[in-house]
């Protein structure tokens, strides 16, 4: 009785299978390890994916504009999620993955700001502050856990990740859009320290801020590039879900190794004779 007793302490059942207690602990460390290095080569691959795409539109609080901000920053952000979206919710059931790539890429971004940008050249952070996109993750991953279906995700989640960028980084953004006036000149806060605190640059980097047919619209251009930028992500979130789709295929090449070696399966030969 007491043997059965100290089999049961140093045992637990897992998934209907008996574990000694050490090599569950170990399963449960590895499961750790492989949660902790998946999120860091999310957020590795995902921050490198919005320094060569967005840059310059979100590293300098002037380059927030209300056009071109506005419109390529959500598009080029949805990608990521998207095709994560259908590994994590098709393979194991959980509507984390857009939350999980914003929340990686805002750590990411925040410590590339710190150590690169305000410790390592001296910006402020009131001229480098990243914007932030979580709220646009949480939709994503609420639309795709309420409705289950990636194109009522893409219609509705989609819209919503290109509508909320803009208010989601209103909170920060408003000081810098207060009128000032500037060797007799009306520009915003935000012009000004631009101005103030010259970087150097190359023509292609020169900035063109604002200056298209948007201006037509009476000043409403934030909202008629949040429309189409929201629109566009829809058709961005199909796309890359599609992608995600044709990564997460498992597929295999046959192992044409033993016959060119010159070995042959003795199972196969038996069959043959």
């Amino acid at each position: 009785m007491s043997a059965q007793l100290q089999e049961n302490r140093d045992s637990v059942t897992l998934y209907g299978r008996r574990w000694s207690r050490e090599n569950a602990d170990l399963s449960r460390t590895f499961d750790i390890l492989v949660v902790i290095i998946m999120f860091i080569a999310i957020t590795a691959a995902f921050h490198l994916h919005f320094q060569l795409t967005v840059g310059d539109w979100d590293f300098w609080v002037d380059w927030k504009d209300r056009q071109y901000w506005v419109t390529a920053t959500p598009i080029l952000l949805i990608a990521f999620p998207a095709a994560l979206q259908y590994v994590f919710w098709e393979k194991f059931r959980l509507p984390i993955a857009a939350t999980v790539c914003m929340l990686g890429l805002t750590l990411g971004i925040w410590i590339t700001r710190y150590s690169g940008f305000h410790t390592w050249s001296y910006f402020p952070f009131s001229m480098v502050w990243p914007a932030t996109m979580i709220a646009g993750g949480l939709i994503l991953d609420a639309v795709l856990l309420l409705t289950g279906s990636a194109l009522i995700t893409a219609i509705i989640g989609g819209m919503s990740f290109g509508l909320l960028f803009y208010p989601a980084n209103w909170p920060l953004l408003a000081p810098f859009r207060l009128p000032m006036e500037a060797m007799n000149s009306l520009v915003s806060v935000g012009d000004y320290i631009g101005y103030a605190y010259t970087r150097t640059s190359t023509p292609e980097y020169l900035r063109f801020i604002e200056r298209g047919t948007l201006r037509t619209f009476g000043g409403h251009s934030a909202v008629v590039s949040a429309f189409f930028s929201g629109f566009v992500c829809i058709l961005v979130y199909l796309l890359w879900w599609y992608i995600g789709m044709a990564f997460a295929r498992v597929a295999t090449l046959p192992n044409r190794m033993k016959s060119f070696m010159g070995l042959h399966d003795r199972g196969a030969e038996g069959k043959d004779a």
